[in-house]
């Protein structure tokens, strides 16, 4: 069972998302209409997933999303939104949002998601972080800023892979997948794992559009 905070001004979607993840067995034990709301119920209510719309009033999704992030590291936050605008995805990501997902995608995604954040993992939406990446500039390749198994553990995590999955896939133990991620984020100066893997995207140091199936 995942407690859960909804963040969103629209009753009706978190009405539904509510019931949707009642009958799932999860328990939603708060509901914000504003950014300032769900800061202020995130530090009361400790959830252990925010799933947070960014376009919201007193606060935006963006700013409640950095603020919950300081006042309670604890608590993870999943960013549903209706909006693909890239400068507010990568806003959200710096911010520390852990997951960033359209309001197209089924519940079935949206739960898996929330329940992959809470058990300490990232998710990126392939279609928004390849938005990103169409629409960054080009930067100079960044490959000697990393090892090769840097390279291999962020290129497994952009393929879908859990930390764990990454870990299995490469024959090393989740703690050495998370002792490389650390060095990772000194490298690229990344204060989240979405935001090291799209900064490695940007540096042509990954690729988010591999066609090979992966096997984990």
């Amino acid at each position: 069972m995942i407690k859960i905070l909804l963040a969103d001004d629209h009753a009706l979607l978190r009405e539904g998302l509510r019931k949707s993840f009642e009958s799932a067995g999860d328990m939603v034990v708060g509901e914000a209409s504003s950014g300032e709301e769900a800061v202020a119920l995130a530090r009361a209510l400790q959830p252990q997933v925010v799933l947070m719309d960014l376009s919201m009033p007193v606060m935006d999704g963006i700013e409640a999303t950095r603020r919950i992030r300081e006042e309670a590291p604890a608590v993870r936050i999943a960013v549903l939104t209706m909006h693909d605008d890239i400068d507010k995805t990568r806003d959200a990501i710096a911010a520390g949002a852990s997951a960033y997902l359209s309001k197209g995608t089924s519940f079935s995604e949206v739960r898996e998601t929330v329940q992959r954040v809470a058990e300490g993992d990232t998710v990126l939406s392939p279609a928004l972080a390849g938005a990103m990446l169409t629409s960054a500039q080009a930067e100079e390749a960044g490959h000697d800023l990393l090892s090769d198994r840097q390279i291999e553990i962020l290129q497994a995590i952009a393929d879908g892979m859990s930390t764990k999955q990454a870990g299995r896939h490469l024959g090393i133990t989740t703690k050495t997948v998370h002792n490389h991620l650390n060095a990772i984020y000194r490298k690229l100066d990344a204060q989240s794992l979405t935001h090291a893997v799209l900064s490695a995207v940007r540096l042509g140091i990954i690729d988010l559009n591999r066609e090979e199936p992966v096997d984990v």
